[in-house]
């Protein structure tokens, strides 16, 4: 089973930046890909940002151009820059690891989350 733990939120404010770390129990090469969900009060979680083991990223439209997802194999960690962050940007953030074997059904392991509070 893979282990996320994750940090970097905190209070920041508006135009701010933050970086996000997710640790992986694992090598992060083994994880097909890894991403970043957050879900604000009352919203649904949506997707962030993905990175996939080959280095191909994708952003949801709202944060492209200001936030992007790198990783470091050598650490097993998977990170998120977070700039010029808006008070609509406030959620708890989640990493996320999907991993699909060739002859077994896809399995998703959370963090725990981390809180990002965007205010003035």
């Amino acid at each position: 089973q893979v282990q996320l733990v994750e940090s970097g939120g905190g209070l920041v404010q508006p135009g701010g930046s933050l970086r996000l770390s997710c640790a992986a129990s694992v090598s992060i090469s083994s994880i097909n890909a890894m991403g970043w969900y957050r879900q604000a009060p009352g919203k649904e979680r949506e997707l962030v940002a993905t990175i996939t083991s080959g280095g191909s990223t994708n952003y949801v439209d709202s944060v492209k151009g200001r936030f992007t997802i790198s990783r470091d194999n050598a650490k097993n960690t998977v990170y998120l820059q977070m700039n010029s962050l808006k008070p609509e940007d406030t959620a708890v953030y989640y990493c996320n690891a999907k991993i699909t074997p060739y002859y077994s059904a896809s399995r998703n392991y959370w963090g725990q989350g981390t809180q990002v509070t965007v205010s003035s």
